[in-house]
């Protein structure tokens, strides 16, 4: 049943991203509006589906883990998603790997999905929800 599973999808501020990165370069026009209305657009649709989501936007390292953590600690979560911006990014590897390690901390009871691309969030999050 999915009413009432609580999701949290972890990803960068949009507004800290650099599209300069080459990771990026393939997505031209790619911008801080164009991620949060993806973003948004996730939220809705599991929201939709019957979803109780949250977003955890970060910032680049410096209050990450500490953000992260209090967001795990404030109520239990069925499922935490890491998006790209954070997995896929070469410069946000130590990132990636310091909130994998809080997920399993401060919520081991929680599956944890990765999306391929905006559009599939919800995908991802019903793979394992």
């Amino acid at each position: 049943m999915i009413m009432g599973k609580r999701v949290l999808i972890i990803g960068l501020q949009p507004k800290l991203v650099d599209f300069s990165l080459p990771e990026l370069v393939n997505f031209p026009g790619l911008n801080a509006e164009k991620i949060q209305a993806g973003l948004d657009a996730d939220q809705a649709e599991l929201t939709e589906l019957g979803y109780d989501v949250d977003l955890c936007l970060t910032d680049t390292g410096e209050t990450a883990e500490e953000f992260v953590r209090a967001r795990l600690e404030g109520k239990p979560f069925d499922c935490v998603m890491i998006g790209a911006g954070v997995r896929t990014i070469a410069q946000h590897f130590l990132l990636f790997e310091k909130l994998i390690n809080i997920v399993h901390r401060y919520a081991p009871q929680a599956k944890i999905c990765f999306n391929s691309q905006p559009s599939d969030t919800a995908e991802a999050v019903r793979r394992w929800v």
